[in-house]
């Protein structure tokens, strides 16, 4: 059976320079299971590989859609899959790597079809959201679905919203949608994540940030402003610079700002991964390690 070899763990981790050497070591090539650097208009503040490492080795998923773009884990389940198809024609194992969970499970797993929303609940919890603020929806997600209150990023009031919302229009959790039961799948995932000791890891995301603020993080952001309503751009990096462009906030604080939220973004992707019992665990700099551990389910 064809192999996916799925390289996880936080941002800032490691994963992109570990990632290429695996599949140099299988000559193979890689898909990115990262829910933000799909978008091509944002590249600094995703951390998208740099041109050297696109050039090592063919990456898939990377800039290949828009920020204007309406894009999902099922999506991005049923083109993986699809590309899949055509990559276990050429190669034994395929790497796959990123820290968006859900992605991840996607593909691996599957999940199930989400429904359509009627306007009148949307509308319902937009009032909601206007009235009460995030407070709101946040407590009456912790009624209905608690798996999801534990899991979702209780800051981004869409991503609750969207739990909402599915959850009153099924009288189902929005995470029971998340698949139990795993789909067939014509390839076996061979799971590795990557593990650094917790100030290692912050330390490295607070540099990662200093980097990004040098390479033109701010700039980048500004263009986008215009479109900050956008779910795309309601992510780290880019929000914390809006408040400051609408003055709310000085550099420096948003500048901190996107430090800590990473760091926050870094601590929900520890929890989501550990559930996940098929993961082995690494440092990056394990590296034969790794490869030894890949070679025992080839």
């Amino acid at each position: 059976m064809k192999k996916l070899i799925v390289i996880v763990g936080p941002t800032g981790i490691g994963k992109t320079d570990l990632s290429i050497d695996i599949a140099k070591e299988f000559n193979t090539e890689i898909i990115s299971s990262d829910s933000r650097q799909i978008y091509k208009e944002l590249k600094i503040g995703t951390a998208v590989p740099s041109d050297n490492q696109l050039k090592q080795v063919k990456h898939y998923f990377v800039g290949n859609k828009s920020i204007y773009d309406y894009y999902n884990a099922s999506m991005f389940e049923f083109e993986v899959i699809d590309l899949l198809n055509d990559l276990f024609n050429k190669y034994d194992q395929v790497v796959m790597t990123g820290g968006s969970g859900l992605y991840i499970n996607a593909v691996c797993d599957g999940i199930d079809d989400l429904p359509t929303i009627d306007e009148e609940i949307r509308n319902e919890l937009i009032g909601k959201y206007n009235k009460e603020g995030i407070e709101g929806l946040r407590l009456r997600l912790k009624m209905l679905d608690p798996e999801s209150y534990k899991s979702v990023d209780l800051k981004n009031y869409k991503r609750i919203l969207k739990a909402l919302e599915v959850s009153i229009q099924t009288g189902r959790p929005y995470s029971s949608f998340l698949s139990k039961s795993k789909k067939q799948r014509n390839f076996r995932s061979i799971k590795v994540g990557l593990q650094r000791d917790r100030d290692e890891l912050y330390d490295r995301i607070n540099k990662r940030v200093d980097l990004m603020v040098e390479e033109g993080l701010v700039e980048e952001a500004k263009r986008f402003f215009k479109d900050r309503c956008l779910n795309s751009l309601n992510t780290v990096g880019y929000k914390e610079l809006f408040e400051y462009f609408d003055g709310a906030i000085t550099l420096q604080k948003a500048i901190e700002l996107i430090k800590r939220n990473s760091r926050h973004y870094a601590k929900r992707q520890i929890s989501w991964f550990a559930r996940d019992k098929e993961i082995v665990w690494f440092h990056p700099d394990e590296k034969n390690k790794i490869i030894e551990e890949i070679r025992t389910h080839i």
